[in-house]
């Protein structure tokens, strides 16, 4: 099977395409197979058309020359493992404090960039600023935390002796900042002297803190709630790395309980997200849901995700052990949760749907059932709505009742349909016969199901349901 992993920055991706070994992959289940075969690397860099491409020893040359000349920038101290153009493919040179000249001396040079022609094969030359050169830098930080990604290749840094270093507390300040990633990190402190070479694979988890680790678009980090029982319900359960947690239970894979789930998942971060304001960027989590909905674990995709995780409400909808069955190999689904900067949530499966979900329960299939239905519903929504609408795009809805034409359940179906769905009539006849808007749908009678359409003119659509 073919495999991809895609480490993406504003203006630097990494693309490793690769076969899972079987022969290792056969001891043990995956949700998400190990790449552990490089067939080829693309490193696209912005400002140029083409990607710098070439198999593994290009991708490890370019890791290795990446790590070194960071480290060789921050600490002002030659480091020999940037510029050894006698046994790397790639090398970098500085050209001033902000730009820094990427050299790759590989057969095939794509088209685009600036080759010499004073030998057959020229070297492809490459400039970079210093914001490019450190979102590569945090590319490569993102490929070293994942660990279902070449797992045997590792960062080998090698501290540079004190009295060598010509950094100022001045470039320390400026340069740390610069450095937030997993390698990158280790990167300065190692040009500082100020702490051992670090272990980088595999990152290991601490009671009570977030984990670093990633996924297969992922910047480092990750947090979930252990699945042990804890003996107070105001303990904090210990964390646990959501891969290995994955890693060891089935997937929830039916695209229709996918579906259910979303909603629940939905449901339960929506109203927690009371602070909406001061996101500069998104926040992106991979989510591990149970199959009752119970949040069980999350982990930060990219990096503003890991720093910002305290302006989401994750942490406080996690499950907690003491007033749930422990999660021991219950299956679990995996979600994408989105936290924009307009305030806005999007939540959907992690891998998406393989097939066209359908609704969970008995349904009412007679058509002429159906048909007085539809129209007895779109009566009782009609008489309902008033006012002028202030959306402007369609609001859609699923909306079931029940053989009597009473309100059983109702659905947003796009993000405009939940943003305005106090201006439509559907939570207060919910609410009327519930006596609450949150209340669990009614899947305890057959149900007929339509598609109810808001326009903004004013204009209802009520249709039978086809489908999502």
């Amino acid at each position: 099977m073919n495999i991809q992993r895609k480490y993406s920055l504003p203006n630097c991706t990494l693309l490793l395409e690769g076969l899972s070994d079987v022969s290792r992959a056969a001891h043990f289940q995956e949700m998400r197979p190990e790449l552990s075969i490089l067939v080829n690397a693309e490193c696209y860099l912005s400002g140029y058309n083409q990607p710098l491409t070439g198999g593994r020893e290009f991708f490890e040359s370019l890791v290795r020359a990446v790590s070194g000349y960071a480290q060789e920038f921050l600490s002002s101290v030659p480091n020999p493992q940037a510029h050894n153009q006698e046994s790397e493919l790639v090398e970098f040179r500085k050209i001033d404090s902000n730009r820094h000249r990427l050299i790759i001396y590989s057969e095939g040079a794509p088209e685009g960039f600036d080759n010499s022609n004073n030998s057959k094969r020229p070297p492809i030359e490459i400039d970079l600023n210093t914001v490019q050169l450190f979102d590569l830098v945090e590319a490569v930080d993102q490929f070293f935390a994942d660990t279902q990604t070449l797992p045997e290749l590792s960062l080998e840094l090698q501290p540079v002796t004190r009295r060598y270093g010509g950094a100022s507390q001045a470039v320390i300040r400026q340069a740390v900042p610069a450095a937030v990633g997993v390698s990158s990190l280790a990167v300065a402190a190692i040009a500082f002297n100020l702490i051992p070479p670090p272990q980088m694979r595999p990152p290991q988890p601490k009671p009570d803190e977030q984990t670093s680790s990633t996924n297969n678009i992922a910047a480092p980090a990750s947090a979930a709630a252990t699945p042990t029982r804890t003996p107070a319900a105001n303990t904090n359960p210990p964390v646990k790395d959501l891969e290995a947690l994955l890693n060891t239970v089935p997937e929830i894979t039916d695209p229709s309980q996918l579906r259910a789930l979303n909603r629940i998942v939905y449901n339960q971060i929506h109203p927690a997200w009371t602070n909406r304001l001061g996101l500069k960027q998104d926040l992106i989590y991979r989510l591990g849901v149970a199959a009752d909905g119970a949040i069980v674990g999350y982990k930060a995709v990219n990096k503003e995700a890991n720093i910002g995780v305290g302006q989401t409400p994750l942490p406080n909808v996690l499950y907690n052990p003491a007033s749930r069955p422990p999660i021991s190999n219950e299956p679990i689904a995996q979600f994408r949760v989105v936290f924009n900067t307009n305030g806005v949530l999007e939540v959907s499966p992690w891998r998406g749907y393989a097939r066209t979900p359908q609704v969970v329960g008995a349904k009412i299939t007679d058509s002429n059932i159906v048909k007085g239905l539809n129209q007895k519903l779109y009566s009782t929504v009609r008489q309902s709505w008033s006012g002028t609408p202030t959306f402007t795009r369609d609001l859609k809805y699923r909306v079931a009742v029940n053989k009597d034409g009473v309100i059983a359940d109702y659905e947003p179906l796009n993000q405009v349909a939940f943003d305005y769905f106090r201006e439509t009539p559907l939570p207060k006849m919910f609410n009327a016969v519930y006596g609450s808007n949150v209340a669990a749908p009614n899947n305890k009678e057959p149900l007929a199901h339509f598609k109810v359409i808001f326009k903004p003119s004013g204009t209802l659509e009520v249709t039978p349901w086809q489908g999502y």
